[in-house]
């Protein structure tokens, strides 16, 4: 017979998802600052995961108090928020399709080793609520696993990048990134707009605009 899971105060949960809201935001700003210093397409879309991560969690946040129409609108906006980084990536990985250069490999690697180190630590302070915290919990945690797996290719992609001199793997999976961070864009929107046709049927009104 399942067993429920572990009940858990909303305060826990809330200081919790900000904490992880806070390190994402955090290594943003680093990881984008060392990808435009360097010119890597990878880390620049590697940094919108951050910011998504934080979107996400902040929406987590703001779930437990927050009501649906609110919740609505600051899931929008964070859904813009996400896609102006990723534009940037996108305007990189364009200027570099005719002379891909190659980004300096010592800088893209101990980045993206420190964000190996920061979506860990994020995975780990997740696991525990995992189960405890609701589907978008869940998918917090999932996402700051995954996003660990994404760190790795980013630092065997500097490895490849070292050893042929070329500057076509960093855009290829810079592209491959991006894309992934546009369609959670897309998913964090469409919850978004779900919780706004909530709202107005909550309280009455015609769901038809």
């Amino acid at each position: 017979m399942p067993t429920a899971p572990p009940a858990i105060s909303p305060t826990v949960l809330r200081r919790t998802v900000l904490l992880v809201a806070a390190l994402n935001l955090a290594y943003f700003f680093v990881e984008a600052g060392v990808a435009l210093a360097i010119g890597s397409v990878s880390l620049i879309a590697d940094s919108v995961d951050f910011l998504e991560d934080t979107a996400v969690n902040l929406l987590i946040a703001l779930a437990l108090g927050w009501s649906l129409r609110a919740r609505s609108r600051a899931g929008k906006v964070m859904a813009v928020i996400i896609c102006v980084p990723a534009l940037a990536a996108a305007w990189e990985a364009f200027s570099k399709f005719r002379h891909p250069e190659a980004p300096d490999v010592v800088p893209l690697v101990v980045t993206a080793g420190g964000a190996v180190l920061v979506n860990g630590l994020c995975t780990w302070v997740l696991a525990r609520h995992r189960h405890a915290g609701g589907s978008m919990t869940a998918a917090a945690f999932l996402a700051a696993r995954n996003d660990v797996l994404v760190n790795a290719a980013i630092i065997l992609m500097g490895l490849v990048t070292a050893w042929t001199g070329s500057g076509w793997p960093d855009v290829v999976l810079g592209v491959v990134i991006i894309a992934v961070n546009v369609t959670a864009a897309h998913e964090v929107w469409e919850v978004a707009e779900d919780e706004r046709v909530a709202a107005k049927a909550l309280a009455g009104e015609e769901i038809g605009d």
